[in-house]
């Protein structure tokens, strides 16, 4: 991915606010989604990553691919003994208080920072032992380049330490039908309400 075209996500990420604004006619608000599918990709969309990931069944995601539907977006690692149970807790929060219609279109996704133990078997395990649902869940797993690009995208900082267990931000990430970034909730277990009302508009 061409360097200049970071700044604009980058941006993005810094102008995210707890509420995106309900506004007609604002980025997040978008009104169809099959157009929005079939549109080119913003300038602002994390969407421009030039990277390939694999899901738990072992297949290849284009993120892309997620376009035309609001996403709840997460990084992670499956043998987190805290904090990333709390973080999927936390989006499923999210997730049960939405409207169902709005919830039936969102897709909830965790993106491992453990390139070399969350291998696609490893991430099936995790969303057994999670209960996670396969229709609307996705884990996906990256090279570590793929996945450091897209943690500075979405202001996600993490380190392994040297018992191969990672310190990191704990972040979700709410993208509207474009892929671009609306709204950011940091830390665990605190309000959802923000995030769900940030979902619903993105959702239109």
């Amino acid at each position: 991915m061409n360097p200049k075209l970071l700044i604009p996500i980058l941006i993005a990420v810094l102008a995210a606010s707890p509420l995106c604004a309900g506004e007609p006619g604002h980025a997040c608000c978008a009104a169809d989604s099959s157009t929005v599918a079939s549109a080119p990709i913003s300038d602002r969309s994390i969407y421009q990553l030039d990277a390939t990931w694999t899901n738990d069944a072992g297949e290849s995601v284009d993120l892309a691919m997620l376009r035309g539907r609001p996403v709840v977006l997460a990084m992670f690692f499956a043998s987190c003994e805290y904090a990333c149970p709390l973080i999927v807790s936390d989006m499923e929060r999210i997730r049960d208080a939405l409207p169902a219609t709005v919830r039936a279109q969102t897709q909830f996704v965790l993106v491992s920072f453990d390139s070399k133990r969350d291998l696609p078997a490893a991430l099936k395990a995790y969303r057994a032992r999670m209960q996670l649902p396969t229709a609307n869940w996705t884990l996906l797993h990256g090279a570590p380049d793929e996945v450091q690009e897209l943690a500075m995208l979405l202001g996600v900082k993490y380190r392994q330490d040297a018992r191969g267990q990672y310190s990191h931000s704990n972040l979700i990430t709410v993208l509207n039908l474009k892929g671009e970034i609306v709204h950011q909730r940091a830390g665990l277990q605190g309000e959802v309400a923000s995030a769900v009302r940030a979902v619903a508009l993105a959702s239109r």
